[in-house]
């Protein structure tokens, strides 16, 4: 046994964790290691705290609580994208905290997306989660176009990855707008954005990133790159919750274009409540809001860029990248001939915050592992993510979990259960 396979070893990194006081902030179930942070991340007792303070807002305010208290509510979308801003390198009136991933995707569709003459394709890519490629194939519905001639598809040489050299090459002119993913959410590729996004431009086509795998645990610079639009889920890596209300970012250059998508917030606020039927729009990324925000959904986010704040992201992807680098060394050394095959980069500039493991029984071994109070995330047909989240992951229970892993495929304790996914997986 090396020296980076023993307990002690393990136990040593966690003494010299800085960020390791922020575990206590979570609430970790006893006995149970959480390793989907990528897919839902833990509650924290900040997040806690400051839903439960809106709520009691609404008790002691009323309506009134949209002007009152420490968070008004008229101006809380505005005050989580400032907090949103540091962590994907924006301005803070270029960030708004609104709706769904879904829904800010068909947002920065219907506003941008305008086929003319040749240029009447949508560019994205083959291994996209599949909310974007429904919303970009109904855009061009929309417009009259078929998604069969009109979506371009990049595809991937390994079933894994993406070569951004063949991205490159599909932008041709005949795109009028790209839509890709900062990190691949099977095998968490990091793409470079900042290369793409030149490569875009040069080519005079609007380029849009899906950061719902980055933000929280990759830094961006998207104002430096000028990329054009983002657009997020808030329930992985930033510990929302359960559907907590989604990000989005709009480069300051496309200021002054009217929303495709209008309703009562695209209103600058000093002119929402005077009623008038013809939109006086926001004169920032807050033209992109629709209706009124979901404040219930959108509170914990407040105790939970808290945290974001004060670590800064720069530690957090320091620790991430330390945890999956000894996880993969670990795997390498305890779990050789048991038929994995690691999918992820392991390339520190294009690895994100997981770890993708395949194999042909992975449905069963995902059950097992949850059978060991170790939770992962499977991933059809074959996939096995596991996500040690820098905030409440420990490096002892990378260690662990590895081993638990080795004593399952020694043990075929996996045969027990059905090799097909649960309804949810």
């Amino acid at each position: 046994m090396t020296e980076k396979s023993s307990l002690e070893y393990a136990q040593q990194l966690d003494r010299e964790d800085d960020l390791k006081q922020y575990r206590d902030e979570f609430y970790i179930q006893p006995e149970t290691i959480y390793f989907d942070g990528n897919s839902l991340g833990l509650l924290s007792k900040r997040a806690e705290e400051s839903l439960l303070s809106m709520l009691e807002s609404w008790k002691q305010f009323g309506i009134d609580g949209w002007l009152k208290g420490d968070n008004p509510w008229f101006y809380f979308s505005e005050k989580l994208g400032e907090k949103c801003a540091p962590l994907i390198g924006a301005d803070q009136n270029e960030v708004i905290v609104t709706g769904s991933t879904t829904v800010n995707l068909h947002q920065i569709l219907s506003t941008f997306f305008k086929p003319e003459g040749k240029r009447t394709k949508i560019l994205a890519d083959e291994l996209n989660f599949p909310t974007d490629i429904y919303a970009i194939k109904s855009q061009l519905r929309v417009h009259g176009l078929d998604p069969e001639e009109h979506l371009i598809q990049v595809k991937s040489r390994d079933g894994q990855t993406l070569d951004e050299n063949d991205i490159i090459d599909a932008m041709t002119d005949e795109v009028a707008i790209i839509v890709l993913a900062g990190v691949l959410y099977r095998s968490g590729q990091i793409l470079d954005m900042e290369r793409l996004t030149k490569a875009a431009h040069e080519r005079g086509i609007l380029i849009a990133f899906d950061l719902c795998h980055s933000i929280g645990s990759v830094p961006h610079s998207l104002s430096d790159w000028d990329v054009d639009f983002a657009f997020w889920c808030t329930y992985k890596h930033l510990n929302g919750g359960p559907g907590s209300v989604a990000g989005m970012y709009v480069n300051k250059k496309h200021f002054g274009t009217s929303p495709g998508l209008a309703g009562w917030f695209s209103s600058d606020k000093n002119k929402q409540f005077d009623m008038e039927h013809e939109l006086s729009a926001a004169p920032d990324a807050g033209v992109m809001q629709m209706g009124t925000p979901h404040l219930l959904s959108a509170a914990p986010l407040l105790g939970s860029l808290s945290m974001f704040e004060e670590a800064g992201i720069e530690k957090i992807r320091e620790k991430s990248l330390k945890m999956t680098d000894y996880m993969m060394t670990l795997i390498d050394a305890e779990l050789n001939g048991f038929g994995f095959t690691m999918a992820n980069p392991r390339d520190e500039e294009k690895r994100g915050g997981h770890i993708f493991l395949e194999h042909e029984e992975a449905a069963r071994i995902c059950k097992a592992l949850k059978e060991n109070n170790v939770i992962p995330d499977f991933r059809t047909p074959n996939g096995i993510r596991l996500a040690p989240v820098a905030l409440y992951n420990t490096f002892e229970e990378v260690w662990q979990v590895v081993k638990i892993l080795k004593k399952i495929m020694q043990n075929e304790e996996y045969k027990k259960f059905e090799n097909k996914r649960d309804v949810v997986a």
